[in-house]
Protein backbone atom coordinates (compact mmCIF):
# COMPACT_ATOMS: atom_id res chain seq x y z
CA UNK A 1 0.00 0.00 0.00
CA UNK A 2 1.21 3.39 -1.05
CA UNK A 3 0.76 6.21 1.27
CA UNK A 4 -1.26 8.24 -1.01
CA UNK A 5 -3.95 5.25 -1.05
CA UNK A 6 -4.05 5.31 2.78
CA UNK A 7 -4.44 8.68 3.19
CA UNK A 8 -7.43 8.74 0.80
CA UNK A 9 -9.11 6.59 3.25
CA UNK A 10 -11.20 7.65 6.23
CA UNK A 11 -10.62 6.94 9.96
CA UNK A 12 -13.07 4.23 9.89
CA UNK A 13 -11.73 2.98 6.86
CA UNK A 14 -8.18 2.92 8.34
CA UNK A 15 -9.12 1.08 11.69
CA UNK A 16 -11.07 -1.39 9.68
CA UNK A 17 -8.05 -1.98 7.17
CA UNK A 18 -5.79 -2.04 10.29
CA UNK A 19 -7.17 -4.94 11.74
CA UNK A 20 -7.33 -6.77 9.10
CA UNK A 21 -3.87 -6.82 8.32
CA UNK A 22 -3.09 -7.81 11.75
CA UNK A 23 -5.48 -10.59 11.60
CA UNK A 24 -3.72 -11.45 8.31
CA UNK A 25 -0.35 -10.78 9.24
CA UNK A 26 -0.60 -13.13 12.38
CA UNK A 27 -1.98 -15.95 10.15
CA UNK A 28 0.88 -15.68 7.64
CA UNK A 29 3.17 -15.73 10.60
CA UNK A 30 1.17 -18.92 12.32
CA UNK A 31 1.34 -20.99 8.35
CA UNK A 32 5.15 -20.15 8.10
CA UNK A 33 6.03 -21.63 11.89
CA UNK A 34 4.49 -24.85 10.46
CA UNK A 35 5.60 -24.60 6.90
CA UNK A 36 8.14 -21.84 5.09
CA UNK A 37 6.26 -19.62 2.80
CA UNK A 38 7.81 -19.08 -0.25
CA UNK A 39 8.30 -15.42 -0.27
CA UNK A 40 8.79 -13.72 3.24
CA UNK A 41 9.39 -10.74 2.31
CA UNK A 42 4.79 -10.60 2.53
CA UNK A 43 5.55 -10.69 6.37
CA UNK A 44 7.82 -7.91 6.48
CA UNK A 45 5.67 -6.09 3.76
CA UNK A 46 2.45 -6.24 5.78
CA UNK A 47 4.24 -5.70 8.70
CA UNK A 48 5.37 -2.06 7.05
CA UNK A 49 1.76 -1.50 5.20
CA UNK A 50 0.21 -1.86 9.35
CA UNK A 51 3.00 0.51 10.44
CA UNK A 52 1.96 2.94 7.55
CA UNK A 53 -1.62 2.57 8.25
CA UNK A 54 -1.22 3.35 12.07
CA UNK A 55 1.07 6.24 11.13
CA UNK A 56 -1.62 7.93 9.14
CA UNK A 57 -4.97 7.60 11.22
CA UNK A 58 -2.63 9.35 14.30
CA UNK A 59 -2.04 12.22 11.86
CA UNK A 60 -5.71 12.38 11.00
CA UNK A 61 -6.83 11.65 14.56
CA UNK A 62 -4.67 14.37 15.58
CA UNK A 63 -6.07 16.73 13.18
CA UNK A 64 -9.94 16.45 14.47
Amino acid sequence: MKASEAREMSVADLRDRIEIEKNNLDTMKINHAISPLEDTSKIMKTRRDIALMITILAEKEKQN
